[in-house]
């Protein structure tokens, strides 16, 4: 899920691999890897994808909540 969501970010808001990794201060082939679900970020460097994309660590790793009118969450997601 993480690799999908993290190339759907790239993609979508029109960057490459490269200036995605020149944004992040990693190597091209680690973010690559990242994209190819071969390799997991560090803690450090999945914040800065968080940040980077506005998306929640969460939303990146495929946890997603459903919340109901009332803030509470969904027995759909329990």
């Amino acid at each position: 899920m993480f690799s999908n969501r993290l190339k759907e970010s790239r993609v979508l808001r029109g960057y490459t691999q490269q200036e995605i990794a020149n944004k992040l201060d990693i190597t091209l082939n680690a973010y690559q890897k990242y994209e190819q679900g071969t390799r997991s970020p560090s803690l450090d460097t999945l914040v800065k994808i968080a940040d980077f994309y506005d998306v929640s660590i969460d939303w990146l790793l495929g946890r997603d909540l459903w919340i109901d009118t009332h803030g509470e969450l969904s027995d759909e997601c329990l």
